[in-house]
């Protein structure tokens, strides 16, 4: 019997450490990874969980205004070839329509920003890369959503 529980641990031992524990039958599971001096510290709070959320929020609300854009725009008012100057001055003289589109490029663009934010953070492995990466995302974000926020706001339809 003592050759069946030596070769049992043989078998479970990773390392010289065995893994059975004498009072329990059950294998001891050690953490897949341990903290290292570049592990990021928990002192960034629940930054990620609140991106997270905010992804499959921002996604489902995302969802429903572009699937009821298109429909508004493409089935119900006739189509593409509708679409045009005078289309898109008639729409944005109504503050339903300029926050229709203000949210959906809002959304758009940080739910897209958050994404890419995900990507370099899984991908780019030079901490000075990553840096410099986020940065360029950030600025075309900030960019983008201030530019779309100003047209959407100060379109003139009177424009000759």
């Amino acid at each position: 019997m003592s050759s069946e529980t030596s070769s049992a641990a043989a078998i479970g031992d990773v390392e010289g450490v065995s893994l059975y524990d004498a009072d329990n039958p059950a294998p001891v599971i050690e953490p897949p990874r341990k903290r290292t001096s570049k592990t990021p510290k928990a002192s960034r709070g629940n930054f990620e969980m609140y991106a997270w959320l905010f992804m499959r929020l921002s996604g489902i609300l995302l969802t429903v205004l572009v699937i009821g854009h298109l429909l508004i725009q493409l089935v119900l008012d006739g189509g593409v070839s509708k679409i045009g100057f005078a289309f898109v001055a008639g729409r944005w003289a109504s503050p339903f329509w300029q926050a229709w589109d203000l949210i959906m490029l809002w959304l758009a663009m940080l739910h897209g920003g958050n994404g890419l934010r995900t990507v370099i953070n899984d991908y780019a492995e030079r901490d000075n890369t990553r840096f410099w990466l986020k940065m360029l995302l950030y600025t075309a974000t900030v960019f983008t959503v201030l530019l779309g926020t100003l047209v959407i706001f100060t379109f003139d339809p009177n424009i000759r």
